[in-house]
């Protein structure tokens, strides 16, 4: 009798182990690629002209493509900060940083364990976390990625770097791997794609999370034959058409040895794979006709491309209509990973797989955003009535037919106009209050 138990007892367990294996293998890998700085139309498949992008255009069409994406913010740690919680940037100390800065006062913000990173949230549901890119998400080393939930870091804490001598703000050295300095000789975005490369050849005993968020095609304009900036040269001057579009050259063709390299290692079918970006474009950058660019919540400053790739998942070619913003990434993330957000911080983003993979159709949306630092301006999406204020008045558009923003609408619509105020005067209730420069 106690043989038959033991025997018993031992099944038990086997099959235990069984179900959790097989619900281990079947957790997918994720891969979250974001580009710094890329306007709306800057990749072929998104109306570019002068040059082409044909690996992302076609990691794009082998997925779902986004005509209705929004970054969280104008500019890059806001973007970030809401990308790392799923949060709204303006709920967190460093999101209201326009962006962080290496002076004394903006060195003291930083992304801390006190707010739970993705990246910890990953790691807690048994996944393997890596970033690889541009942090800018704090200087201090309570900042780091690593102490913010990855296992693996190769990147810059500045929100630029030279692309040759690898110095970042403040023109000091902004090259680490964890949380020491190194020095490698070589192009900033071909040293990202080959650490992505050599992260994915690795073997891995758990599902793994790699964030790869490159600086291209974010000034100093340079590409791979280009020389260092002078320690006394602005970053933000030089470059031509031609400088950007080597830049996006060297961005595209290092997605293209990503996208191989998974295939390589026969990881395609489990891996997701989402593109997108951080804000609008500026100089060189072709914005698709929307209204301005970075820095401003006009639509050429938070409309940015995105795709997701899901091989057997998601069906090739699909073009969705559905409006998504930063935190949406996140939220997918963590429910394809089986992951959970903490409950004293609440997500502000929505699960997008179940629209992704054709089970739900696409929802209404209320999105909001808000610039008080390098701009003073308020944003509101809500179906596809868009409510603006900046310096030089109040508007309100009407997206499915005018994506360019030219006429203001609140005049004829003054009670769409007046409720969607008043949405956001609540909605700015509930987020912290701006710190002024």
């Amino acid at each position: 009798m106690s043989h038959i138990k033991r025997i018993t007892r031992h099944s038990i367990y086997l099959f235990a182990l069984l179900i959790a294996f097989h619900g281990h293998s079947q957790r997918p890998n994720i891969i979250y690629i974001m580009s710094d700085d890329m306007g709306y139309a800057d990749l072929s498949g998104y109306g570019r002209k002068d040059y082409t992008t044909p690996n992302l255009d076609k990691l794009a069409a082998q997925g779902i493509k986004f005509v209705n994406a929004y970054s969280a913010a104008p500019l890059c740690t806001p973007t970030r900060a809401a990308f790392m919680t799923g949060r709204y940037p303006a709920r967190i100390p460093v999101g209201l940083m326009e962006p962080l800065t290496p002076t004394t006062r903006d060195s003291a913000y930083g992304l801390t364990a006190d707010y739970p990173s993705l990246a910890f949230m990953m790691r807690d549901a048994g996944y393997e976390t890596a970033l690889i890119g541009k942090w800018h998400l704090g200087f201090r080393p309570e900042h780091s990625p690593i102490k913010n939930g990855f296992d693996y870091f190769f990147g810059i804490h500045s929100g630029a770097a030279d692309y040759m001598s690898h110095k970042g703000d403040g023109r000091r050295h902004d090259l680490y791997e964890n949380e020491s300095p190194i020095f490698p000789v070589g192009y900033m975005t071909d040293l990202f794609s080959q650490k992505a490369v050599r992260f994915l050849e690795q073997k891995h005993n758990k599902p793994f999370f790699l964030a790869v968020t490159y600086t291209a095609p974010h000034w100093p304009w340079q590409g791979r034959t280009d020389t260092a900036y002078g320690d006394t040269m602005n970053f933000r001057r030089g470059g031509s058409p031609a400088r950007f579009a080597a830049m996006m050259q060297s961005l595209d063709e290092g997605v293209g040895e990503i996208m191989k390299a998974l295939d390589k290692q026969n990881l395609s079918t489990n891996t997701i794979v989402i593109f997108t970006n951080d804000n609008g474009g500026e100089r060189f950058s072709d914005n698709g006709g929307l209204s301005k660019g970075k820095m401003t919540l006009w639509e050429g400053g938070i409309r940015v491309p995105a795709f997701i790739r899901w091989p057997g998942k998601i069906t090739p070619g699909l073009v969705t209509e559905q409006v998504a913003v930063t935190m949406d990434w996140t939220a997918t993330i963590l429910a394809a990973g089986r992951a959970r957000a903490h409950q004293d911080f609440p997500l502000d983003g929505i699960d997008l797989m179940p629209i992704l993979t054709s089970k739900q159709a696409t929802i209404e949306r209320t999105i909001y955003w808000r610039s008080t630092q390098r701009a003073r301006q308020k944003g509101m999406r809500d179906s596809n009535w868009k409510y603006l204020q900046d310096e030089n008045g109040e508007y309100l558009f009407d997206l499915s037919n005018d994506r360019g923003e030219k006429t203001d609408l609140k005049d004829q619509q003054p009670e769409v106009f007046s409720k969607m105020k008043e949405k956001y005067t609540e909605w700015e209730k509930r987020v912290l209050k701006p710190i002024e420069l």
